[in-house]
Parts: structure tokens; C-alpha cells; sequence
């Protein structure tokens, strides 16, 4: 398993980003509030921006990387199947957390594209046994290779 660390877990494109898709985000998002300008007028000064936790995959992908095994719902083992290894059969999994940071806006006609790569392992002994600590990173870029967004999520395993 220490040998996949570096490899892409995943990868997906969007398609491209409408006006109106990060208008209805930003009108759900701060309801019963009417959105900030710089979301729904393209007079604003800049033009249409995207807030940062506008998600262009939350509907449809473009295009993404088929798993190498399809992973059954709830697998804990689906990271390493995705890439092709054996996994390590722990049971349960928890959410160690996300960080998340942010680069340039989203803006209209943009086409996204992430790519999830595993970043690392760690093992340590817990109260109930064996863990395994798993890091990936997710980059998003748009069309002219700028980094959009930079999400780091841990995964503990036991």
C-alpha cells in the first residue's frame, strides 16, 4: 500500500459553467437572503463570480475516471480499489477532517477539473486496535490550468 501513495484516485471535468448555475448556488446558498452582487450581476464590476463552495460537479461530470474495481456502497476499501490494490478489510471509518483552501473564482464558461491523488498513510495503535490514517488531496483547476481549490480530506480507519 505504500507504494500507492501518489496515486490518482480519482479524476473528473466538469462541464462548462453557465451564469445561471452559480446564480441558482448563490441564491440557495444565502436564502432567505437575496445573494451577494458579485454571484447574479454580470454589470458587477469583474463580472459573474462563483462563491468558493460552489460545487460545478453537484449535478453531472463531463467526464471521470472509471474505477479499476467498482467499490460497493459503504466500502471502506474503496480508495485502494479505485487505484487497483488490495485495501487494508478495516471495518469502520470516520471523517479525520477537511481543509480546504481556495485559489482563483469560478467564473462562467469555466471547465473544471479535479483530480484526487493520495497524498499519505499512516498507521498508529488506538483503543480499539489497529488504525490507518489515509490523506488524499483534491486540486481543482479550470481550462487555463489555474488552481481553483485545494481540498485535503483524512479518512481513519480501524
Amino acid at each position: 500500500m505504500a507504494a500507492a501513495v501518489g496515486s490518482v484516485i480519482d479524476w473528473k471535468v466538469s462541464y462548462p459553467v453557465a451564469a445561471s448555475d452559480i446564480r441558482r448556488w448563490a441564491i440557495a446558498v444565502h436564502y432567505p437572503d437575496p445573494p451577494p452582487r458579485r454571484f447574479c450581476d454580470e454589470t458587477a464590476p469583474g463580472g459573474v463570480v462563483a462563491p468558493e463552495e460552489f460545487n460545478p460537479f453537484a449535478w453531472m461530470v463531463a467526464s471521470q475516471r472509471e474505477p479499476l474495481v467498482a467499490p460497493e456502497s459503504r466500502d471502506t476499501d474503496r480508495m485502494e480499489k479505485a487505484i487497483g490494490i488490495a485495501g487494508p478489510g478495516l471495518r469502520n471509518q470516520v471523517n479525520g477532517g477537511t481543509e480546504v483552501s481556495y485559489g482563483v473564482p469560478i467564473r462562467p464558461g469555466d471547465v473544471i477539473r479535479s483530480e484526487t491523488r493520495l497524498v499519505s498513510y499512516v498507521e498508529k495503535t488506538g483503543r480499539m486496535g489497529p488504525m490507518l490514517i489515509s490523506v488524499t488531496e483534491s486540486v481543482w483547476t479550470n481550462q487555463d490550468g489555474e488552481r481553483v481549490q485545494v481540498e485535503r480530506q483524512t479518512a481513519i480507519r480501524y
